[in-house]
C-alpha cells in the first residue's frame, strides 16, 4: 500500500478533523529526523493530530515517514497555497490538508485530493463563499489579529452552522476560552513543539505539554 493510500483510507475513518483533539500542533520540521520522534512524544501526551507545514525542505518527507511510522497519528499537511502542494502532500501521505486561504483553483485541487481539508478565512463574506461550496469547517486565520474570540461569538449568530479552528496568535491561556465557543470544534497551536525542545530531541516536554493540551477537551 502507498503512503497515497494509506492516507485515504485513514482519512475515510475521521468524521471531522475538529473532532480529533482539542488542539492540532501546527509544526515546522528542520530535519525529516524530526517527524517521528515528536509525533511519538505527541500521541504519548494525548495528542492524535499533527499539522506539518509546507515551509521547510524536511516537511514532505517527515509527513512520509509520520504516515509510514507512526499509523496511529493523523497526519496532514499546512500552509498549502496551490494544486501542486496539495498532489505533493497526498502523494506523501497527507491525511488531510490546511490552508491559509483559498482560491478556487486551489478549493477545486482540495476537493479532488480525496481527504478532507480546512480551507483558511476570516471574513463573513470568505464564509459564506465556502458555505455555497457545502464547505462547513473551516481554518479561522490568523485568528487573534483577525478579532479573534469576540469575532467568532459574533459569527456563530449569522453562521451557527460554521465550525471552526482557529489559528494564529493562540497560547495555552486563550485556547481554553476559544474552546467554550459552541462554532469552535478545536485550535491550532504551535506551543505544542517548541523549537528548543525539538532540535534537541526534549520529547518528554513536548509530551508534557500534550498532556496538558488534550486535558482542554470540554
Amino acid at each position: 500500500m502507498t503512503a497515497s493510500t494509506a492516507s485515504k483510507d485513514t482519512a475515510a475513518a475521521v468524521t471531522s478533523l475538529l473532532d480529533v483533539s482539542p488542539v492540532i500542533p501546527v509544526v515546522v520540521l528542520n530535519s525529516p529526523d524530526e517527524a517521528v520522534p515528536l509525533s511519538r512524544a505527541l500521541l504519548d501526551g494525548g495528542i492524535r493530530i499533527i499539522e506539518v507545514t509546507l515551509r521547510s525542505e524536511a516537511a514532505l518527507p517527515g509527513i512520509e515517514r509520520i504516515a509510514a511510522e507512526v499509523p496511529d497519528m493523523v497526519v496532514g499537511a499546512g500552509t498549502v497555497l496551490n494544486p501542486a502542494d496539495v498532489r505533493n502532500a497526498v502523494t506523501a501521505g497527507s491525511q488531510f490538508l490546511v490552508s491559509p486561504g483559498s482560491t478556487s483553483r486551489l478549493l477545486a485541487a482540495m476537493d479532488d485530493s480525496g481527504v478532507p481539508y480546512l480551507p483558511g478565512v476570516s471574513t463573513l463574506s470568505e464564509m459564506m463563499t465556502l458555505l455555497d461550496r457545502g464547505v462547513t469547517e473551516m481554518k479561522f486565520f490568523p485568528a487573534k489579529a483577525a478579532g479573534g474570540h469576540a469575532y467568532l461569538s459574533s459569527v456563530a449568530g449569522p453562521l451557527p452552522q460554521v465550525r471552526f479552528c482557529p489559528t494564529g496568535g493562540i497560547t495555552p491561556l486563550t485556547a481554553r476560552d476559544y474552546l467554550t465557543l459552541p462554532n469552535v470544534g478545536c485550535v491550532g497551536g504551535t506551543w505544542l513543539a517548541p523549537k528548543a525542545a525539538v532540535t534537541s530531541g526534549d520529547w518528554a516536554r513536548i509530551t508534557e505539554l500534550a498532556a496538558q493540551a488534550s486535558s482542554m477537551a470540554l
